[in-house]
């Protein structure tokens, strides 16, 4: 209808004119009849629902949604970001002045960028030295949350070191400072290669392993801060000094001859006897894969022999390795044709080591006293694979759990929000006080700690919702205080709070005047500290006198 235009069409259903009803308009005409979504007329929302969902996204990806979120999961038509906009706007029956971050904050205690505390560099690399000791390995802006303070998380600090928020200096990162106060290797700053380095590397790897490497063959042991995947790496796109465009398969193959092994000496079975009899007669015990250099040729290692073996390396015409080689020729019986386990001597083992140590075993105990050659490692591994005449799919905390009433930290039963509140309930009759995480036992269930069911709480074990605390728990459905998530403050309150003091005892407050009169849960101590440490709102580097001031010379003129 080329005489017709959308925009006409739309204001007659707005104005009742050409013998349509008015009040109506193109976009809720297409979401009455063809189902196209009509921002103006989505159906109302609530906060109950809005939490659902968030709880719903937070379980299905660890982390709470933003603006950024996209579509809501389950919620045709719905996005995070037009949610954020009606909590802001008071659109689909909500209150305004809200937002999605601010919703999420008072309600989960979810960390508001515009609220979080200030960083230290001495704060910053406790915890990751604290990382470091748990894991072995420094964090990096994509490690996630700091495990000292959950409510933190490597990528935003690492975005506060670059760009000076939080009040640091900024023009910094996450890895700089690892590189400048505890000696990690800063990637921009690695040292350049040669390919003669990297051929010295690669033969020494060839000396030990009867192999040349490749770029899954981990660290580099002459080079502890180099791996085999970064050389490649470089190799492969032109850093540190290289031209690119090669790999180390082609360097091998172009300097070595690839995995010939001919720069290598030739072996004789008889030969490696003679060496494996020279090492059991200085230190009797026969030589493992694991032994290290030969003592009787320096040059080589009995993990480069193994290869050898196992490979048909070196003149070696029949494949086999050393512990079957030393079990053939010298009887030495090797670990994987060990006897046949029992459950019942698997138990008995168990208990002699309780009645020993006062403690059950785990696969970290070491070797079996009376069990020459038998490890709870070992025991371990042919529980889970089924080897040595045992049916698998069990662990030795499995078979203490079920044959000796052991507490098995990943077999323990479900928990319930209901229970742990009906817990907290009976705690706080007996002690006057809420349970936190370092209240020790359960008092109504002796093999639960508030510790644990903190930790099931915020990871979302054993049945419960993921992210949660027992201070935010409670702080929801017993109305508890929750120190973690308290509001904001402003210096204009804490006056109009100091005035009220005043007024009744005569004497302006101190950080010693204890509870705040008409502030439930707050104390002078605590904004006293806030106005320090710059929390809860506050731009800290004050104390309470401060705002004060003002208000005790204005009562002097008067």
């Amino acid at each position: 209808m080329p005489e017709e235009s959308w925009g006409r069409i739309d204001a007659a259903l707005r104005h009742g004119r050409r013998g349509l009803p008015d009040g109506s308009s193109l976009a809720r005409l297409l979401w009455q009849h063809r189902g196209v979504p009509n921002r103006s007329a989505r159906p109302p929302l609530t906060k109950k629902q809005i939490l659902d969902w968030a709880e719903a996204h937070h379980r299905r990806t660890g982390r709470w949604p933003s603006l950024e979120s996209g579509p809501v999961k389950h919620a045709p038509g719905e996005t995070w970001h037009n949610i954020d906009r009606a909590l802001r706007r008071g659109d689909r029956g909500l209150a305004p002045g809200d937002s999605l971050a601010k919703f999420l904050n008072r309600r989960r205690g979810v960390p508001h960028r515009h609220r979080l505390r200030r960083l230290t560099i001495a704060q910053i690399l406790a915890w990751a030295d604290a990382h470091y000791r748990r894991y072995r390995k420094w964090p990096t802006n994509r490690t996630g949350r700091v495990v000292t303070s959950p409510d933190e998380d490597w990528g935003r600090i690492n975005a506060a070191l670059n760009n000076g928020s939080r009040g640091l200096a900024g023009g910094s990162s996450l890895a700089k400072l690892l590189a400048e106060h505890r000696g990690r290797q800063y990637q921009p700053s690695l040292p350049r290669l040669t390919l003669k380095k990297i051929l010295c590397w690669a033969d020494a790897h060839f000396a030990r392993t009867g192999r040349w490497p490749g770029e899954k063959s981990g660290p580099i042991a002459d080079a502890p801060a180099e791996t085999w995947s970064a050389v490649a790496d470089a190799l492969r796109s032109g850093r540190r000094g290289l031209l690119g465009g090669s790999s180390l398969a082609k360097l091998l193959h172009a300097e070595r001859g690839g995995d010939s092994g001919s720069r290598r000496p030739p072996l004789t079975l008889k030969q490696v006897l003679a060496w494996a009899d020279d090492q059991y007669a200085r230190t009797g015990k026969w030589p493992t894969y694991l032994s290290g250099r030969v003592m009787a040729a320096p040059t080589e290692t009995w993990g480069g022999i193994n290869a050898a073996l196992r490979h048909k390396h070196r003149g070696i015409r029949r494949g086999t390795t050393l512990a079957k080689l030393l079990e053939e020729k010298r009887g030495y019986r090797h670990s994987g044709n060990r006897s046949r386990l029992t459950v019942e001597q698997i138990l008995a083992w168990a208990d002699a080591h309780h009645r020993r140590t006062g403690q059950w075993p785990d696969k970290s105990s070491g070797e079996i006293a009376g069990a020459h050659g038998e490890t709870w490692q070992g025991v371990g591994r042919a529980l889970k694979r089924g080897h040595r005449g045992l049916a698998g799919g069990s662990s030795i905390a499995k078979l203490l759990a079920k044959h000796r009433g052991y507490r098995n930290p990943k077999g323990l039963p479900p928990l319930s929000v209901s229970q742990i509140l009906e817990w907290a309930d009976g705690h706080r009759r007996r002690t006057g006080c809420w349970p936190n995480a370092k209240s020790s036992a359960v008092m109504d269930a002796p093999d639960e700690k508030w510790g644990n069911i903190q930790n099931a709480l915020y990871r979302g074990q054993r049945g419960l919702p993921k992210g949660l605390t027992i201070m935010q728990l409670l702080a929801e459905h017993r109305g508890v205080r929750n120190q973690g998530s308290l509001p904001g403050l402003k210096e204009t309150e804490i006056g109009r709070w100091a005035k009220e003091h005043f007024r009744r005892l005569g004497k302006w407050p101190t950080r010693t005047s204890g509870e705040v009169v008409g502030a439930p849960g707050e104390t002078w101590e605590g904004v006293h500290q806030a106005l320090r440490q710059g929390r809860r709102g506050l731009p800290g580097g004050s104390s309470l006198p401060t705002p004060l001031q003002p208000l005790k010379q204005r009562s002097l003129h008067t």
